[in-house]
């Protein structure tokens, strides 16, 4: 393990400065970074190209430039003797690259995390319900999502998902022929998904869109979109669906104190919903409250899955504790709820931010910026999402597909097992083989196009830092990203090569 572990740090690191030599060259000889001031009339035009000219080394060969930033790169593996240069405005690429890698870091993570379960969570349904109705819909929305450009994608959610939405708040009231629209459009998804026979999508069609035409129209009388809440009835209803669909996921119906389990945390929840209003209402509250409310939730949902034991302990524990840490997801949503009118009132009624990734000056509580640092990240957030949902959708699918075909799988239904134990336990894992190469790339990726999507969103993170860069003709600002960047996509592609022997125990990380 050791010396593969070398081997491939050894060959990255080549790799790496094969890459940055070429990208800095070709940075340098893109333009002129004196332009600005050759066609100056400034009187201290001179001065101010002799200030530039040592500040980016420029009387020196692109080569010798290129090995004086090398020498400053490299001492970054000492602990703050990091130096990867100035801007051109001055300031150090370390402290840059400081400010604009939170900013980067939140929406990529958001995004890659919400596509690898969404989308692998599709493909594996399309792929047990291969040539289904909702398997050729899937196909076609994904497929779809994948031919459109990020930046056209980011403009139409600006449009539709940011300003036609902050207008439709300041009167938020739905017509009867809008809550048709809308019961017609889930009822033809819910008759997709749920499949069968002409007789029983019919069925399913007629309920979801009959009850979806109703919860829209009771929403927008009730001015739920103006004052909105899930409140202990609507907990409640999610908790017990999550409660269920974890139990048939890990145990199976059939396993009742798993169920039980379950349904006892999301009455737990219930509980804690009022029991810990008075602490989250605090001013004091912040971060390190929640994530301890949180660590509470889950050791709560082990110790009931472990007391009510049962012929298998350890599926109520996943079960019970998973419920768990979802519904504190539901009570810290409904609390951030409560404080969403207080916060459309503070952005002027408009609460969906179109630039930037906080609104500057914002004053307010743990509540109110959290809802700000949302409102500000969800359309980016989507804008990635549904570009790289395609990718992880179709190669789940297809990789599913090929293991349900493999001989191990038909020797376990033979066997005698149900369907979901085939499938979470025998199929499931070896489905996830070829997509860790698949995270691998694409978190290089998502890097790469949150260059397009923050500029398009005005956010202050990596992307604005490389485009900026670019257009100045400043290597310094690109190396650093570069560096950023490369360093990842090789730290993930290492990961990728260990989660291959984790996954299948017949791969052997060796030199």
């Amino acid at each position: 393990m050791a010396s593969y572990l070398l081997r491939r740090l050894g060959v990255s690191l080549l790799i790496l400065l094969g890459a940055s030599f070429l990208v800095y060259v070709l940075v340098s000889v893109s333009g002129d970074p004196l332009a600005e001031y050759r066609a100056s009339n400034k009187p201290n035009k001179d001065q101010l190209m002799q200030q530039r000219t040592e500040l980016l080394h420029l009387n020196v060969p692109v080569v010798g430039r290129y090995f004086i930033w090398l020498s400053g790169a490299v001492k970054c593996v000492i602990p703050g003797k990091c130096d990867l240069g100035k801007t051109i405005s001055g300031q150090p690429v370390t402290d840059a690259l400081a400010s604009a890698i939170p900013s980067t870091l939140q929406l990529v993570t958001t995004a890659i995390l919400l596509a690898i379960i969404i989308g692998v969570a599709i493909g594996i349904v399309t792929a047990l319900r291969q040539y289904s109705g909702f398997d050729y819909s899937v196909t076609f929305v994904t497929f779809l999502f994948f031919s459109l450009p990020s930046f056209w994608v980011a403009v139409l959610l600006k449009e539709f998902g940011a300003i036609r939405f902050n207008d439709f708040l300041a009167n938020p009231t739905i017509s009867v022929a809008t809550a048709v629209g809308l019961g017609l459009i889930s009822g033809v998804l819910w008759a997709l998904i749920i499949g069968g026979t002409w007789k029983r999508r019919g069925i399913t069609f007629a309920i979801a869109a009959v009850a979806s035409a109703a919860v829209v129209i009771y929403l927008g009388a009730s001015q739920w979109f103006a004052y909105p809440g899930l409140g202990p009835v609507l907990v409640a209803v999610f908790g017990a669906a999550i409660a269920v669909g974890l139990t048939v996921l890990f145990a199976g119906l059939q396993n009742r104190r798993a169920l039980y389990s379950s349904l006892i945390m999301v009455g737990l929840g219930i509980v804690a919903m009022y029991a810990v209003r008075p602490l989250l209402d605090r001013s004091s509250t912040n971060i390190w409250t929640i994530v301890v409310l949180g660590i509470l939730a889950v050791g709560a949902g082990l110790l009931v899955g472990w007391l009510m034991g049962g012929y298998d302990r350890g599926q109520s524990m996943k079960a019970a504790s998973l419920t768990s840490f979802l519904v504190a997801g539901l009570v810290l949503l409904d609390r951030y709820m409560i404080s969403w009118p207080q916060y459309v009132s503070i952005t002027n009624g408009r609460p969906i931010g179109t630039i930037g990734a906080a609104t500057p000056n914002l004053q307010g509580d743990f509540w109110i910026t959290g809802l700000d640092k949302f409102s500000h990240l969800v359309l980016p957030t989507i804008a990635l999402l549904l570009i790289s949902l395609a990718s992880y959708t179709r190669y789940s699918r297809a990789s599913m597909l090929e293991v349900m075909g493999q001989d191990y799988v038909r020797t376990a239904r033979a066997k005698g097992l149900s369907e979901r134990v085939v499938v979470t336990r025998h199929a499931f894992r070896n489905a996830l083989i070829p997509l860790a190469t698949v995270v691998a790339f694409d978190i290089g990726q998502l890097l790469g196009g949150a260059v397009i999507t923050e500029n398009v969103f005005s956010i202050r993170g990596m992307g604005q830092l490389f485009i900026q860069g670019l257009q100045r003709q400043d290597p310094n600002p690109v190396m650093g990203f570069f560096l950023v960047v490369g360093i990842t996509a090789v730290a993930f592609n290492l990961i990728a090569d260990l989660a291959y022997s984790a996954l299948d125990p017949r791969v052997r990380v060796t030199a």
